[in-house]
């Protein structure tokens, strides 16, 4: 009998796709009529794990892993990479000049929008700056009194 401690540490995190030899057992553990808890204890499966199983044998016919659906992402995790790492270095770049600067880089071809669509998903976003207004130092010394005159008004 297992204890509920090593049960539950196997069962934390993430787990990768149960193989093919464990989706079998619980197939036919479910053709002998037997519970859900029943196959998730003898197989040590998570019972939503079992249940999913089971669900998707009776509306698919099987328990092959199924294609993911959608179409494929186009830049990889490795693209992402240089198109930030391209961007910090210049940020003045168009999106236009990263396109190319990527094909020649690392053999990425991809328009422009697809550029702005994935540095949009960064949180790279186009901004103007924010002008900042040019002190003097006469004036520097003039506004100086003033500030000091309104800190007080607050108080």
């Amino acid at each position: 009998m297992q204890t509920a401690s090593t049960n539950i540490g196997e069962r934390m995190g993430h787990s990768q796709e149960l193989s093919d030899s464990k989706r079998g057992p619980v197939i036919g553990g479910h053709l002998c009529n037997k519970s859900i808890r029943d196959i998730s204890w003898l197989l040590n499966i998570p019972r939503s794990t079992v249940s999913g199983i089971i669900t998707k044998w009776k509306q698919l016919g099987t328990t092959a892993i199924q294609p993911p659906s959608g179409r494929p992402r186009h830049m990889t995790g490795r693209g992402q990479r240089m198109l930030k790492c391209t961007v910090r270095r210049s940020r003045q770049l168009s999106a236009e000049s990263i396109a190319k600067d990527l094909q020649t880089w690392c053999g990425l071809q991809m328009s422009p929008t697809t550029v702005r669509r994935e540095l949009h998903g960064m949180g790279f976003h186009g901004r103007a700056a924010a002008s900042k207004p040019h002190i003097t130092k006469c004036n520097a010394k003039r506004r100086m009194p003033w500030c000091k005159a309104r800190r007080h008004w607050t108080l």
